[in-house]
């Protein structure tokens, strides 16, 4: 694809005094969500090199921050320009991580709802939570949890009609096509259908997390007498 049919495909907008926020124009999510990796990506040696602060992508956009007191918005658009004629074409070898998950009863209070909303048993659900492995898409609130692609399930499931106050750290929950594991404790209106013993972020590490963009999670269920096996820091 040309340079030109590259920047046709983005639209770039200045975000307030310190950021320049570029969203994908594609048809398709999976290629909006491909286009904004490859420019991240292409991205990562200024951020590097400390010509801009950071990147933060989502599904089909990208907030490119910076420092205005050393840079400007028109330097930055140039930057974002030359990346997206020049993406990285680096190959994506997402890594896959184990989740262990102790499903429904108290770790899963939503487990029941959901498969009474699918029609399904709660095996049913369950084996489609565990098939196959779920692609991370981008980081999500709160810290920096990973937001992934749902289960194969035969309709979209709805989010709670009032959110709990409290979702712990470790949840797994399911809303519409989405899935997710909460980093930290937070209240949320999402399902939850189970709950992991894995830490996904620990703020005393850097990295915080090991995972990103691209990655896979592969779920397996645990019985809760399990639990303390599998209590440790993500890896892959």
């Amino acid at each position: 694809m040309t340079s030109t049919s590259n920047l046709k495909q983005l639209r770039i907008v200045d975000c307030g005094d310190a950021a320049v926020s570029v969203q994908a124009l594609d048809h398709g999510r999976e290629r909006s969500w491909q286009r904004i990796r490859d420019l991240t990506d292409a991205l990562a040696p200024a951020v590097t090199e400390g010509a801009i602060a950071s990147t933060i992508a989502t599904y089909d956009a990208v907030l490119v921050e910076f420092d205005s007191a050393v840079t400007s918005h028109e330097q930055v658009r140039a930057m974002i320009k030359i990346a997206a004629a020049c993406p990285a074409n680096r190959p994506h070898h997402g890594r896959t991580f184990d989740i262990p998950v102790v499903y429904g009863g108290e770790y899963g209070p939503d487990l029941d709802k959901v498969a009474a909303a699918q029609d399904l048993d709660i095996d049913a659900v369950i084996a489609a939570h565990t098939d196959h492995p779920l692609t991370m898409r981008c980081y999500g609130s709160p810290g920096g949890a990973p937001m992934l692609d749902g289960p194969d399930l035969p309709r979209p499931v709805p989010r709670l009609a009032s959110p709990r106050p409290h979702v712990p750290a470790g949840a797994v929950a399911l809303a519409g096509r989405q899935a997710v594991v909460s980093a930290r404790p937070a209240p949320g209106g999402w399902c939850v259908i189970g709950q992991t013993p894995r830490i996904l972020v620990d703020p005393t590490h850097s990295p915080v997390s090991a995972f990103a963009p691209g990655d896979a999670f592969r779920f397996h269920a645990i019985d809760p007498h399990e639990w303390t096996t599998y209590e440790r820091h993500l890896h892959a």
